[in-house]
């Protein structure tokens, strides 16, 4: 039986020393996974993006400045209108009363200038002869010194009476003017988008306040007026174009451009950590859809700025690390004006580029534009470099210089038909 121990005793003494040796084995590093894809050239679009309201380029408040009671509405809410065209009319009497009075008066002081008119050419006249006479000495000096002041006196009294003239002929022009304004008409081709009296009600007319009546929007002209940040608004300008989609009708979109930057900020909540700044921004639709209607919501995507023929990689595939754990890191010489710079330069915006071994080598980059889904790379990537592209996690915490990059496989976790996690 001792034979059959040593047998044993043997066989585990191997097996221990097969274990030991395959543990001194150098064992191969380890892999991370991840999606794998190539730098390419392409076009790229720098898009600018806001929400806003659909409104009409040209709103006109209808108002009066006169008082008095609607007795006529010719338009309901929707009409279609022309320049011109009457839109309804204010009680009138009382200012057809106040035109006839104002005639009346212009009339008046009509005759009075006509009168005055023909003692001025009497006085006139009696001057002239009595002068003739002082000439051949059959008449005094004093006669001739009265006729010329009687002359005198007429023209003045007629002078009183052409500005008395003037004086009703503008009272008049005004009381015709005010009996025009009671009826309202339009001043634009437009549409009535709103009706805030009816007929019987009084409308109170003021220099220094509107009492509107109605509201005409000129609907053939439609923008949108939106809010982009400070960041966003230096890369706007006049006539770039826009793509315009609105909500209520879900799959269409139309076309419009920048009109107009506001050139003053808009500051939200100034002084704390929530302050926000913004710049109104208009984009004019190139034509009225027929569907959409001032107040529907909007959003508005403005292609600011196009490169062609560029380095293009997915957005995710960019990444930051420390400046420190970049291969191609130098660290800042003491003594010079260089080291400030330095340490303040912490992070770095770097890419994964796999090389033949499937290794993952951190690489600097500088980076271009950017649009939803694609970043514009100008320094640090050629065309066809594969890069690491996912996932988030990875990318962003996990993988590292040196790293063994494999795909994921077809039809496993992570995989084209596989189960995502």
């Amino acid at each position: 039986m001792k034979w059959w121990k040593a047998v044993i005793a043997g066989g585990l003494f191997l097996g221990a020393a097969a274990i030991t040796v395959g543990g001194l084995k150098d064992r191969p590093p380890p892999t991370v996974e991840a999606q794998v894809g190539k730098a390419r050239k392409g076009s790229i679009t720098r898009t600018i993006t806001g929400a806003g309201k659909v409104q009409a380029a040209t709103t006109v408040k209808i108002s009066s400045n006169l008082s008095g009671d609607l007795t006529e509405l010719l338009v309901k809410d929707g009409d279609r209108v022309t320049k011109g065209q009457v839109l309804g009319r204010i009680d009138r009497k009382r200012y057809e009363a106040s035109a006839k009075q104002a005639l009346a008066a212009q009339n008046a002081a009509r005759s009075d200038a006509q009168v005055s008119q023909v003692e001025v050419d009497r006085t006139t006249a009696e001057l002239a002869r009595v002068e003739e006479l002082g000439k051949k000495g059959m008449a005094s000096a004093a006669e001739v010194e009265q006729s010329r002041a009687a002359r005198d006196t007429a023209a003045a009294r007629l002078a009183s009476a052409q500005q008395r003239l003037a004086q009703a002929s503008a009272v008049y022009e005004e009381a015709q003017t005010n009996l025009s304004k009671t009826t309202l008409l339009s001043p634009i081709d437009g549409n009535i988008i709103e009706l805030s009296r009816e007929v019987g009600e009084r409308v109170r007319g003021s220099d220094f306040s509107e009492d509107v009546v109605m509201t005409i929007a000129a609907l053939n002209v439609m923008e949108v007026k939106f809010e982009v940040g400070e960041h966003e608004v230096v890369h706007l300008k006049p006539g770039q174009p826009a793509e315009i989609a609105v909500d209520a009708l879900e799959g269409e979109s139309y076309q419009g451009s920048v009109v107009e930057i506001a050139q003053k900020a808009l500051i939200k909540n100034p002084g704390t950590e929530a302050e926000v700044t913004t710049f109104p921004v208009t984009v004019a639709l190139s034509t009225r859809p027929a569907r959409v209607l001032p107040g529907m919501s909007a959003e508005v995507r403005i292609s600011a700025e196009k490169h062609d023929d560029t380095v293009l990689v997915p957005i995710q595939s960019v990444t930051v690390r420390p400046e420190k754990s970049l291969p191609d890191y130098t660290p800042p010489v003491e003594g010079t004006g260089l080291t400030v710079a330095r340490r303040a330069e912490t992070l770095a915006k770097v890419v994964f580029v796999v090389d033949a071994d499937n290794k993952a080598q951190m690489r600097r980059v500088r980076t271009g534009i950017a649009s939803d889904t694609d970043l514009e790379i100008l320094e640090g990537l050629a065309e066809g470099d594969k890069v690491v592209e996912g996932p988030y996690r990875t990318l962003s915490k996990e993988l590292k210089h040196g790293d063994v990059v494999r795909e994921p496989q077809p039809g496993g976790p992570g995989g084209p038909g596989g189960k995502k996690s």
